[in-house]
């Protein structure tokens, strides 16, 4: 009976996580996308690159595996804090001013940020 009641517990919550990810994905493709857009209106590629195109200095290639969306989202909207936390000693050191974005295009960049792995 308890072995049962397991099984179904384990196959209700698979179910779950897969309903979520099949009406998750497509929303976090549309915020990626405005992400993307957000970073070209920003300028963001005139200090970093993407896929060998921008600023040679700072390459986000792959900082989807590499940082959470947390990290992501701190180095935006507090690169000082974010590059002391991270003994980061690149020069320049990213602007403050992106915190001032609109939270959507922040978690637009974020998003599209995650993306990048």
């Amino acid at each position: 009976m308890q072995r049962s009641r397991t099984t179904r517990l384990v196959m209700t919550t698979t179910l779950a996580l897969a309903a979520f990810a099949i009406v998750a994905a497509p929303a976090m493709a549309q915020d990626a996308k405005a992400g993307e857009k957000v970073y070209t209106a920003q300028k963001c590629a005139i200090c970093h690159a993407i896929a060998g195109k921008g600023g040679k200095a700072s390459a986000l290639d792959g900082v989807g595996a590499k940082l959470s969306a947390d990290e992501i989202r701190h180095w935006i909207v507090d690169p000082t804090d974010a590059a002391a936390k991270a003994k980061s000693t690149k020069k320049p050191p990213m602007p403050a001013k992106y915190k001032t974005l609109p939270a959507a295009d922040i978690d637009g960049l974020v998003a599209y940020m995650q993306s990048l792995k």
